[in-house]
C-alpha cells in the first residue's frame, strides 16, 4: 500500500528518522541501489524550480524510474483545465506517483481523491517537506541529534513554507527553535530573539530568502540595509560557536541574506543541503511507494 507524503505532520517522529537513515544509505553503502521496477513519475511544477526540481529527477532516474517532467505552459491548463483534472489524467494515463509543486497554500487538499502516490514539493507559504528533511538530514549528518539543539531560523518566516515545516519538524524532535529577522514578518513573536543575540546562541543559523513573489507589496529595504540589519555578516559569522552551521534552502541572494564570501565558508552547510538533497529525495520515493531495500 503506497503513502503520499504532503506535509511534515504525515510523517510520525519515528517516520522522519527512518527516511534520514534510508538517505544515510543512499548516500553510502546503498548508492547503487535503485527499486525492483522502474516506476513511471511525473514532476509536475507549476512554480519555478532548480533544486528541488532537479534533484527529485536525479533522485528519481537514480531509483530507476521512468520521468517525464510537466510542462504547465504546453498544457491544457492554457485552456482553462482545473489542477484536479490535470492530476486526474496523469493517474488515468497510468503514472505511478507524482511530485507536485504549486503555488496555492494546500493545493492537496482538492486531490484527496487521487489514488496514486504524491510528494509535495511545496505548496505556497504552506509546506516543505523534501527541503525540511533534507535541512534535518544535514543537522542530523552533523549533530547526530536534534535534542536541545538551539535553531534561529532567520528571515521572511511569514512567507516561508520552509520555516513553517522546519519549525514543525525540529520541534517535535527536541530542539529549541528561535526566530529572527524583520519583526513584521515573524509567526511567533514569543519567540522572537535579536540576530546578534542569536548568532551566539544558536546551533544552527538557518537563513532564508525574502519571498518577494508572495509579497503584496516590495520591501522598502536595500540589499545593503537588508544584510546589515538581518543578514549574516562577516562579523556576526565571527561570533558563531566553534560547532555552529549555516543553512540557507537556496537560491541563495548573495550581499543580501548572506555575506557572498560566506556561502563557501567552513560553517556553510548551503551546497552540503543540496547534495544531501537527492539522498533525502530518494528516500522519500522509497517512503511512498513503500519499496524496501534488498
Amino acid at each position: 500500500m503506497y503513502k503520499s507524503l504532503l506535509t511534515m505532520s504525515d510523517l510520525s517522529n519515528k517516520d522522519i528518522i527512518n527516511i534520514l537513515h534510508d538517505a544515510k544509505k543512499f548516500s553510502t553503502s546503498h548508492k547503487d541501489w535503485h527499486f525492483t521496477k522502474s516506476y513511471l513519475v511525473a514532476n509536475l511544477f507549476f512554480e519555478p524550480s532548480t533544486r528541488t526540481h532537479y534533484s527529485f529527477v536525479s533522485a528519481e532516474y537514480g531509483l530507476n524510474c521512468k520521468v517525464v517532467d510537466f510542462n504547465a505552459n504546453a498544457s491544457s491548463l492554457k485552456k482553462g483545465e482545473s489542477l484536479y483534472d490535470t492530476i486526474k489524467t496523469f493517474q488515468m494515463l497510468g503514472y505511478e506517483a507524482m511530485v507536485i509543486r504549486h503555488p496555492e497554500d494546500e493545493y492537496f487538499k482538492q486531490l484527496e481523491s487521487i489514488d496514486v502516490p504524491m510528494i509535495n514539493a511545496g505548496d505556497g507559504c504552506g509546506n516543505h517537506p523534501s527541503q525540511c528533511l533534507l535541512d534535518l538530514y544535514t543537522i542530523y549528518e552533523h549533530f547526530q541529534t536534534f535534542e536541545d539543539l538551539n535553531v534561529v531560523i532567520v528571515g521572511d518566516i511569514a512567507h516561508s513554507r520552509v520555516a513553517k515545516s522546519n519549525d514543525e519538524a525540529l520541534t517535535r524532535l527536541g530542539a529549541n527553535v528561535k526566530f529572527a529577522g524583520p519583526k513584521k514578518w515573524m509567526i511567533d513573536t514569543k519567540r522572537y530573539m535579536d540576530l546578534d543575540q542569536a548568532c551566539k546562541w544558536a546551533d544552527v543559523v538557518m537563513l532564508l530568502r525574502i519571498q518577494h513573489e508572495r509579497h503584496e507589496q516590495e520591501t522598502a529595504l536595500s540589499k545593503d540595509t537588508y544584510l546589515d540589519m538581518y543578514g549574516l555578516t562577516k562579523q556576526r559569522y565571527e561570533t558563531l560557536k566553534e560547532k555552529t552551521i549555516v543553512m540557507h534552502p537556496a537560491p541563495v541572494n548573495r550581499q543580501v541574506e548572506i555575506d557572498s564570501d560566506l556561502v563557501e565558508a567552513s560553517k556553510s552547510r548551503i551546497f552540503k543541503q543540496m547534495e544531501n538533497g537527492v539522498y533525502v529525495r530518494k528516500a522519500m520515493l522509497k517512503y511512498v511507494l513503500q519499496e524496501e531495500f534488498e
